[in-house]
């Protein structure tokens, strides 16, 4: 019966340590506003709202690619994928959220349904990290890191 008790006991207390895990301060989901921004541009397929939260000194390196892309290199890419898939659905949770002065990191999981240029729906999900500089009102990546952990 002990053991009983203990087990009813930890998963009462398991929910309370995931909430409070997902507490932001403001100054974080300040930051998180601004990735849910620039993703949501990405979805519709907006190049130049999405591009808006680029650095022109970027450099990020996703994890399929050899070597880092710059700014120059980004737009390339956006542009052809934005042209070529439409997303249908995606979703980002924030994992960790840090701030030092002007300077952010996000941690996030991302998963998205899609069609392909063929028409095709495709699903994709990974894990990202953006590294973000706060100019003026906003917060824009100065790189990031990261790619796809799963695809059909």
């Amino acid at each position: 019966m002990k053991k009983l008790w203990l087990v009813i006991a930890v998963l009462f207390l398991l929910p309370s340590a995931y909430l409070v895990a997902q507490e932001w301060s403001a100054a974080q989901k300040e930051v998180w506003k601004n990735v849910e921004a620039y993703n949501a541009a990405a979805d519709a397929g907006n190049v130049e709202g999405f591009m808006a939260y680029v650095h022109d000194d970027y450099l990020g390196w996703n994890i399929g690619s050899a070597l880092p892309d710059n700014k120059a290199a980004v737009r390339k890419f956006v542009e052809y994928a934005f042209k070529t898939s439409k997303t249908l659905v995606s979703s980002i949770k924030p994992v960790g959220i840090g701030i030092f002065g002007n300077v952010a990191y996000a941690h996030y999981y991302y998963s998205v349904i899609y069609k392909d240029a063929e028409g095709k729906e495709k699903s994709e999900s990974g894990r990202w990290t953006d590294i973000l500089m706060k100019q003026g009102d906003k917060w824009v990546m100065i790189g990031d890191h990261g790619g796809r952990t799963s695809k059909d």
